[in-house]
């Protein structure tokens, strides 16, 4: 009896202990624009990485098949059904996602944004991939140093709902008065609504009815790559540079061949392991405050500012010089 007793007592144990363990597991979703994004599949590794380093986190990853905020919202519906602890969104629509982002939370799921963000009623926190000023200086300077410092730029982004490219495209406005940017002609804002197919269309269309053109500024890694493909397609190489933001791996033929000089991008495995570690955060303090430090495993704190955001460091640069060593990581 007294076996079967010590059994009985060490079977009870066993159960609880896996049940504790079943109940200390954390499920954060990431939800970027659009599946097929080579920067958010990075963005997803990172995330991967972060998952495996806190331990206990299952990391699920889904988007729309394009980039729409309707997409989005399927999504985040069918992971609120799913009970996920917490939600990390690259927005397709600031205003558009604040109801089923507020549906979340509601439901006790920590919402927050990253990459591009969701209107602040609709999220608990967000990360900038870099400061919206830095973002825009950076892209206008490698214009200058393309072409020089005056001619026609056009810009070609994702879609006019795209909360971080409009931000980016704003800052650009603004400095464009600036003495360093003041002979620079901003000719149009185009939109390849995060799809390469029509990138590449709309890049043809800026070349053919701007015909002293000089640079194509394309916030976006999925236009960026069509936009060099269409001035290499067209024989404008040499005449036409693409800059902007986009992944080396994507990039360094571009750059060889001459339609990119230099382009930018922060690292996305950076961003989504970042961001799983504030997802993570959130869920263990239930609520944030500005002027709390969040802890990022290797990426080390960050900090809230009152508005409840914090940023990753500036862009860094891509060139001849160095985008071969870097396309072999991302």
């Amino acid at each position: 009896m007294k076996l079967k007793h010590l059994l009985s007592m060490a079977a009870i144990a066993g159960l609880m202990a896996t049940s504790a363990a079943m109940a200390a597991d954390v499920r954060i979703a990431m939800v970027p624009k659009s599946l097929g994004n080579a920067f958010f599949e990075a963005a997803r590794d990172g995330g991967n990485e972060a998952a495996k380093e806190i331990g206990g986190v299952e990391l699920i990853f889904n988007a729309p098949a394009v980039v729409t905020a309707e997409g989005q919202i399927e999504v985040i519906n069918a992971l609120i059904a799913q009970r996920v602890d917490a939600i990390a969104i690259s927005s397709n629509d600031p205003d558009a996602l604040v109801p089923v982002a507020k549906k979340a939370m509601k439901r006790g799921i920590k919402v927050l944004s990253f990459d591009s963000a969701i209107a602040p009623e609709g999220r608990m926190l967000h990360m900038h991939p870099a400061t919206a000023a830095g973002a825009a200086k950076a892209q206008l300077e490698m214009a200058v140093d393309a072409i020089g410092p005056e001619g026609e730029i056009a810009i070609l982004s994702e879609t006019p709902q795209s909360t971080n490219q409009n931000e980016w495209i704003e800052e650009m406005k603004k400095l464009l008065p600036s003495d360093e940017f003041s002979k620079l002609n901003l000719v149009d804002v185009a939109y390849g609504m995060g799809q390469s197919d029509k990138s590449y269309r709309e890049t043809i269309a800026l070349l053919r009815r701007y015909p002293d053109l000089k640079a194509i500024i394309a916030p976006s890694t999925v236009a960026i790559s069509a936009a060099a493909k269409a001035v290499e397609d067209q024989g404008m190489v040499g005449k036409v540079y693409v800059t902007g933001l986009g992944l080396p791996s994507e990039l360094a033929g571009y750059v060889h061949t001459g339609s990119i000089k230099s382009f930018a991008i922060w690292n996305p495995i950076d961003l989504g392991y970042s961001a799983t570690y504030l997802a993570y955060d959130l869920i263990q303090k239930g609520e944030v405050k500005a002027g709390d430090e969040l802890d990022a495993g290797r990426m080390g704190t960050f900090k809230l500012d009152d508005k409840l955001e914090t940023s990753l460091p500036q862009p860094f640069v891509y060139d001849a010089s160095n985008v071969d060593k870097y396309s072999k990581i991302f």
